[in-house]
């Protein structure tokens, strides 16, 4: 097995182009988009997945485009500030994570890798026989040893090969919305947060960057729309946030001209098994986990790193999945529970949280208490011994 064809030039997708080159496999890239994106969100990549980016000399470069957030402050309806939390609260103790722009990221991995692997771009998998024969919207047929889907939560690989997209989605009953807005609050590596009840909106603005990001959650039965119309999108965002207060209004007139919007489901993808036949999936392809469990980006770290891996010292696709099994578990775990707490559900909830941050730093046995708010994601994070598969 040589010839490999990676589905999807995102974190898991450029990820394993990387570990598969270095084991001396020969990956072939496809992206339906025009080229790398760009943008998105922060992201964390925390536990093993820092020795993943360690094991592949871009720690300090990572480290060097860290977010740097600072604090995050919490305004109510009027616009007056009622809670604040700082780096240790809600983004881990420092040296245990790093965050990053998603497309920070991406541009790093791509950088790592486009002078040795094959990239297509604005391409698409339409078929892919039992003998390996994939075909293309655009480019001629070719033969692989395998394909390794690695395009996304709504992976077009695994609706090719395992079927329908509704067998496996688990929604955990909220919606997200993030785009590039101006930064017109003025935020230095801060969060600005407000909290309606089933409705969240945040703000932020991270190091080295002039604009500000807009974030919205809410919770919400599953809607009808169509993915790739981004108007009909943003209709929807606006009419869950009317009558939202705070800066609410301003960011959602701003959304209407963004040309970054994202908007989806917050949602899950669980699955038996990971691979069929000549294809395998890799990161939200095969086990999103969603935004909430702060962990997608680490688990396609450590996914491409262990596909390789066992792909190389003769573990195959089985070893992938026995390796990745409890990690991903323990992981997806996580998101169910976070989101709670970040959309509450009524007025009295949102009190209640908004006084303990205000008291937490008055309070004795404060860093037991930080503990106890990120240690699952801590333990979680690190649920996975990586095999030595390189020097």
């Amino acid at each position: 097995m040589t010839n490999i064809l990676i589905s999807g030039a995102s974190i898991a997708g450029t990820a394993t182009a990387y570990w598969l080159r270095r084991h001396g496999f020969t990956p072939t890239v496809v992206e339906r988009a025009p080229s790398i994106r760009e943008g998105g969100y922060k992201v964390d990549i925390r536990g093993v997945a820092l020795d993943v980016v360690e094991r592949m000399g871009l720690l300090d470069a990572v480290r060097a485009r860290s977010t740097d957030m600072r604090i995050a402050t919490h305004y109510d309806g009027k616009g007056r500030r009622i809670a604040e939390m700082d780096a240790d609260l809600f983004g881990g103790r420092e040296g245990a994570d790093a965050e990053i722009m998603r497309g920070d990221l991406n541009e790093l991995l791509y950088d790592l890798t486009r002078d040795d692997v094959e990239y297509i771009f604005d391409d698409s998998i339409t078929g892919i026989a039992e003998d390996g024969t994939v075909t293309f919207e655009r480019s001629a047929p070719r033969r692989f040893d395998l394909v390794v889907g690695a395009d996304g939560m709504h992976s077009n690989t695994r609706g090719l090969v395992f079927g329908a997209e509704s067998a496996f989605v688990r929604d955990l009953g909220y919606y997200i919305s993030i785009c590039t807005v101006p930064n017109r609050l003025g935020l230095d590596r801060e969060e600005a947060v407000h909290a309606a009840p089933g409705r969240t909106a945040n703000v932020y603005s991270t190091k080295q960057d002039s604009h500000a990001k807009a974030l919205f959650m809410w919770s919400s039965q599953p809607l009808a729309y169509d993915r790739r119309d981004p108007e009909q999108q943003k209709e929807l965002l606006v009419q869950a946030m009317a009558g939202v207060e705070w800066e609410v209004p301003a960011l959602l007139e701003a959304v209407r001209g963004s040309t970054d919007f994202y908007f989806d489901s917050v949602s899950q993808i669980h699955m038996d098994r990971w691979s069929k036949g000549r294809v395998v999936l890799v990161g939200d392809a095969a086990y999103c986990a969603s935004p909430a469990s702060g962990q997608g980006t680490s688990l396609a770290l450590v996914g491409a790193y262990v596909l390789a891996g066992e792909l190389a010292a003769g573990g195959g696709v089985d070893g992938y999945e026995r390796e990745m099994r409890a990690f991903v578990d323990a992981n997806q775990k996580l998101g169910p529970a976070n989101v709670k707490g970040m959309v509450l559900p009524s007025r009295a909830v949102i009190w209640f949280q908004t006084r303990m941050l205000r008291l937490l730093p008055h309070l004795p046995g404060r860093d037991r208490m930080i503990d106890r708010v990120t240690g699952p994601m801590a333990r979680a994070a690190t649920a996975i011994t990586l095999k030595p598969y390189v020097e």
